[in-house]
């Protein structure tokens, strides 16, 4: 039996030079050889590809047909390999990670630094920001984010879920008292963050009467959640935070946490990407050792 596949990248490799000729040098062979082995080939599927002379070489529409599925079957097979080659690959050159700018030093950097400990081909940079960084945008390889990204050509990976908390120190208790309920947020002093000219200034409560939705004010506000920490634990107010955010703190007593049973919303987190085919082992071994980290131990 003939050599299928050299037939058919031999095929298209003469259509896509434009003739005998010219395809025998992009194939490394010759006029004579090019021009029997695709005499060959026609002659073992009955029809004739092309109408060719010293001067035109021509498609026939059976050959138009044989080289769209041709070229469709090579491409499919550069990707197949490519992917089971990536597979058993290492992670290397430069990964540019995102993340919040809390998680990100607390739990992600610790992660990221195993990661990189496990493959000494690559280079690990992490950037934090809590204004929500953007694959590509932000010259960012993987970025880590708390909400859905809204670009449908993005690959999403869920990594983690984790309760949302509502918290104070136990001096800012002291001084104003504990909320019972959530409309009583509205004599608090409650710390908001600030997103890409966003305030969240919007908390979400589940009662008796279905979902509520309080809107809390206060004096201090922040792009970052890092500072809403920082004032939630000197007790100058309320904070909306990540379970794995604070759960060291309020084990430790340092925080306090409340409104425990109107708790509502969670905070997942997803890994986003650009698609590729493959994706880079750099990304792919990333996202995977991420979503198998023990963030969620903290939940």
């Amino acid at each position: 039996m003939s050599d299928s596949i050299g037939d058919i990248e031999l095929f298209c490799g003469v259509v896509e030079a434009g003739g005998i000729s010219a395809g025998a040098v992009a194939l490394r062979s010759s006029p004579p050889a090019t021009s029997r082995r695709l005499a060959a080939l026609e002659a073992r599927l009955g029809v004739k590809l092309a109408e060719r002379n010293a001067r035109r070489f021509r498609l026939t529409e059976e050959g138009a047909l044989f080289y769209e599925h041709c070229r469709k079957l090579l491409a499919a097979m550069r990707d197949v390999e490519a992917e089971v080659s990536a597979r058993g690959a290492t992670a290397r050159g430069l990964l540019k990670v995102g993340a919040p700018m809390e998680l990100g030093r607390r739990r992600i950097a610790p992660l990221l630094a195993e990661f990189a400990g496990r493959h000494p081909g690559l280079e690990v940079h992490l950037v934090l920001s809590d204004a929500g960084l953007e694959v590509g945008q932000d010259g960012i390889d993987v970025a880590l984010r708390v909400d859905r990204p809204d670009n449908p050509a993005l690959m999403t990976r869920k990594i983690a879920t984790t309760p949302r908390v509502l918290c104070a120190a136990p001096s800012y208790f002291a001084k104003r008292g504990m909320p019972e309920r959530p409309a009583d947020l509205i004599d608090h002093e409650c710390l908001r963050l600030a997103r890409r000219h966003h305030l969240h200034d919007r908390w979400r409560f589940r009662t008796a009467h279905g979902v509520e939705e309080v809107v809390v004010k206060g004096h201090l506000s922040s792009s970052s959640g890092d500072v809403l920490h920082g004032w939630a634990l000197e007790g100058r107010g309320l904070s909306s935070e990540a379970l794995w955010d604070v759960s060291e703190d309020l084990q430790a007593g340092r925080l306090v946490a409340c409104l425990a049973d109107h708790a509502c919303d969670e905070i997942e987190l997803f890994a986003t990407f650009q698609p590729g085919h493959p994706v880079p082992p750099r990304v792919r071994l990333f996202v995977d050792f991420i979503a198998a980290s023990r963030l969620n131990q903290a939940s």
